[in-house]
């Protein structure tokens, strides 16, 4: 058996071994009954496409309930190492710990490996029944900041002596500030940093994908009517980014500006931006935004298409390659163990990853593989809900129904 390579990235991008060691984090819940299934389904891909002249090497690291249940730990730092070393992983759905310790192991990996942008595409599978009308006109992916905003974690418990202590710098230097804080005795505080440099290289990334991938739109979602500074801050460095290094000019006598391809550049209050994507989802393609605003609509979006179960996403350093792939759901640990969970996820998740490795033939048969499966109304019970006549499948049974179209 091959032993397979590590992926390493150099000037000229990353670089991918025949044989490539991908750690996986098989996840808490249902995620080993939806890991069973979607690794079968990769490897079957894989195989459909390459033949034996390419396959992946899993590597499993610990994580969550299981790696503390084994070690006593809910992140060892051998993982965030595989992580590290390895370039590339994919997990699944995590517990977060109640109480003390790690806040989120998805943002403690995220901000350990400083996976800057959380990209999810977001797109329909035809078959399926959604809450909208034109469920069709969904086709966007979303580039969420993903180490600063209120993520970063920085934040101050009511009624503690930190609380108190950063009230009294606030009453003692910015007096009239500190008038807005209407309890001060029992308030919580959070800060929210917002930088130049982590929103252009966000946003950097955003239009170079609209650019390659020949789309129409960037749109820059934010709050910026409130949070002058940091959100506001946010979308003026998106424009400047876009004039600066990409040669944007202005249109008409707004903000909006034009790429020399053809794209163009506007930004959309992230209330409104809520609103659109039901009223006019076609009017928004490549959407960069901030991490709470993109926490909130890629999950709405999800729901337009079908639901979280069928969304996937990554974490990705577009500078230094690393990247982690995820289930975008919860570990749902009412469905342990009895093969009922949708790996769709995954597998999705799995496909974005082949893809930015550079696999596009396996990826692609992925696609086809799953829209042949919902399109055959044989699928798990989530979406069996919204397909009607349709037939529920185990969670392994909907692996071996899509491994039958490759």
């Amino acid at each position: 058996m091959n032993k397979g390579s590590v992926i390493t990235m150099t000037e000229q991008g990353l670089q991918v071994p025949t044989y490539p060691i991908i750690p996986f984090i098989i996840g808490d819940g249902s995620g080993p009954d939806i890991w069973a299934a979607a690794s079968r389904v990769v490897d079957a891909a894989v195989s459909a496409a390459y033949g034996e002249s390419r396959g992946i090497v899993w590597e499993e690291v610990l994580a969550g309930e299981k790696a503390f249940n084994e070690v006593g730990s809910w992140l060892p730092a051998e993982t965030v190492e595989a992580f590290q070393t390895k370039l590339i992983g994919i997990k699944g759905p995590l517990t977060t710990p109640v109480g003390g310790g790690i806040r989120s192991l998805n943002v403690a990996l995220r901000q350990g490996l400083d996976l800057f942008c959380c990209l999810r595409p977001v797109t329909y599978f035809q078959g399926i029944e959604t809450p909208v009308k034109a469920p069709e006109k969904v086709d966007m992916v979303i580039f969420r900041e993903n180490t600063e905003d209120i993520y970063a974690g920085i934040e101050f418990e009511s009624q503690s002596e930190e609380a108190a202590q950063f009230y009294a710098w606030l009453k003692e230097t910015h007096p009239e500030r500190a008038k807005k804080v209407r309890f001060p005795e029992n308030s919580g505080f959070g800060i929210k940093p917002v930088s130049r440099d982590g929103s252009q290289r966000l946003i950097r990334s955003a239009i170079e994908y609209a650019i390659a991938n020949k789309r129409k739109y960037v749109t820059l979602v934010h709050k910026g009517n409130i949070m002058k500074f940091t959100e506001g801050g946010f979308r003026d460095w998106g424009y400047e980014l876009a004039k600066t290094e990409f040669g944007a000019e202005p249109i008409g006598k707004g903000p909006w500006c034009q790429l020399p391809c053809g794209i163009i550049i506007k930004d959309c209050i992230c209330d409104a931006f809520l609103q659109e994507i039901l009223i006019h989802p076609e009017e928004h393609d490549v959407v960069a935004t901030l991490n709470l605003n993109g926490d909130y609509c890629s999950d709405a979006l999800a729901a337009q298409v079908g639901g979280i179960g069928i969304a996937p996403g990554g974490n990705i350093n577009y500078k230094t390659g690393h990247a982690v792939f995820e289930a975008t759901h919860g570990t749902a640990p009412m469905l342990a163990g009895q093969d009922k969970a949708n790996p769709s996820s995954v597998i999705l998740s799995a496909e974005m990853m082949l893809r930015y490795m550079g696999w596009i033939e396996a990826a692609d048969a992925i696609i086809v593989a799953l829209n042949k499966a919902i399109s055959k109304k044989c699928v798990t019970a989530d979406l069996a809900e919204m397909i009607p006549s349709s037939t529920t499948l185990s969670c392994s049974a909907f692996a071996d129904a899509m491994i039958a179209e490759l």
